[in-house]
């Protein structure tokens, strides 16, 4: 279990939504500071706040990689497709270790009462798959 995943569990711990704990344990990759990630991904939390939307841990997993591989060109935009093919590759690997969902409702069962991915283990996922595209 690498330093992140251990890190992104310890701050789930102490009340770290699933998308602020993948996205400050991978600031390190980044170099944004954890304050600004933990803002960032707040919404994200709970399939962005509902249970409805992507699970956070992936959200947050993917915010990090745009920051990573984003241009931040204003002016010409250019790195889109580039990144979107990455980010692709990391719902697809995401959605493979977590029992076939990134939906958060479906990964915790709540509507077939079969949970198929709990939280911590999202949240380990959600590292992987960032730790396999950039390290």
């Amino acid at each position: 279990m690498s330093d992140r995943i251990k890190m992104a569990d310890e701050l789930h711990r102490r009340g770290f939504s699933c998308a602020q704990a993948v996205a400050v344990s991978c600031a390190d990759l980044v170099d944004v500071p954890e304050e600004i990630l933990f803002k960032a991904s707040e919404g994200f939390g709970a399939g962005m706040g509902t249970t409805d939307g992507v699970c956070g841990a992936l959200t947050g997993a993917l915010l990090v990689m745009g920051l990573k591989k984003s241009s931040g060109n204003l002016e010409n935009p250019r790195s889109k497709s580039a990144t979107m093919k990455v980010s692709k590759a990391m719902l697809t690997n995401f959605r493979e270790k977590c029992g076939g969902a990134i939906i958060c409702r479906e990964l915790k069962g709540l509507d077939s009462g079969k949970m198929l991915c709990s939280c911590p283990d999202c949240i380990k996922h959600g590292v992987e798959v960032v730790e396999e595209q950039l390290t």
